[in-house]
């Protein structure tokens, strides 16, 4: 409804700046939009239940190809990102949680808060100023350089994914941090030492699986972030994906394209936190049975 009370329609910029208003009349006619709005999103959702996201109306194909092109971008950057982002984060959260207070503590939660604290798009333009401009160890964009994907040309993920890791590794390892300090301390694992088990033992069977349970959730808002587009980033370093691929249809006005995107982004959180929820609840060991 927010896309389609913009000004101007696809109509009007398919045609062009030179068309006629004869010509941008056919062409609205054509593609249907002379008909009312509730008309129309109907008719989609009628599509919907067959499995039908429509045809775009400015590409003239399948929404599900264009979805396509550009999640294949997106799982990419939001893989390698959970994949370097979630081991610093258990590190971080367990180094912190099991010494509560500490130096370590303290410095380990300085750091994550100051970098969590930086924008995305300065960080951005910092690592590309001095990564890619002075020292030429990494492209500054993934714009015209050859490659089909971006699994073809690793070198252009460093710096997006050094910028997506500092933005989601405060909050994870803060949480995880907060779950191990309290498990720490929790009866069931002073139960335990009591009754002779091992310091390493409480900690890696009984601790941190406590622990890190609350931080699944976090973990599932993170995946959505970044499954549903990191606009800032992608933007700035010129990689494909869902968020730059959402905005474009936005400007384009392509109504079936951005319904087509919303669908996704629905999809894609409530798997992910069915998913996060089940998670938790397989991680948490039962706490009534002490053997």
């Amino acid at each position: 409804m927010l896309t389609s009370l913009l000004p101007g329609d696809t109509a009007v910029i398919a045609a062009g700046e030179h068309a006629t208003d004869e010509q941008v009349a056919a062409l609205r006619a054509e593609l249907g939009l002379d008909r009312p709005w509730g008309e129309r999103f109907v008719e989609w959702l009628a599509g919907i239940v067959r499995g039908d996201l429509g045809t775009s109306w400015l590409t003239g194909r399948p929404v599900t190809e264009d979805l396509g092109s550009e999640v294949a971008g997106t799982l990419v950057l939001a893989a390698v990102t959970l994949a370097c982002v979630l081991p610093v984060a258990l590190l971080v959260g367990v180094l912190g949680g099991t010494r509560p207070g500490s130096r370590v503590d303290r410095a380990l939660n300085a750091l994550v808060v100051a970098l969590g604290a930086i924008p995305e798009f300065a960080l951005g333009m910092v690592l590309a100023a001095v990564f890619a401009l002075q020292l030429g160890w990494f492209p500054a964009t993934a714009a015209g350089l050859p490659g089909g994907s971006l699994v073809d040309q690793p070198a252009v993920l460093v710096l997006p994914v050094a910028v997506l890791v500092a933005k989601h590794l405060c909050a994870l390892a803060r949480q995880i941090r907060i779950g191990v300090a309290d498990a720490r301390d929790a009866p069931y694992a002073t139960h335990l030492r009591l009754l002779g088990v091992s310091e390493r033992a409480v900690l890696l069977r009984t601790v941190v699986p406590n622990g890190i349970a609350p931080a699944v959730q976090q973990l599932a808002r993170t995946v959505d972030g970044l499954l549903g587009g990191v606009l800032v980033v992608e933007a700035m370093f010129g990689l494909p994906g869902v968020g730059a691929g959402f905005v474009e249809a936005v400007r384009a006005r392509d109504l079936p394209v951005v319904q087509g995107y919303a669908i996704l982004f629905v999809v894609t959180t409530v798997v992910v936190n069915v998913l996060a929820d089940v998670a938790a609840r397989r991680l948490v060991p039962q706490r009534d049975v002490v053997t």
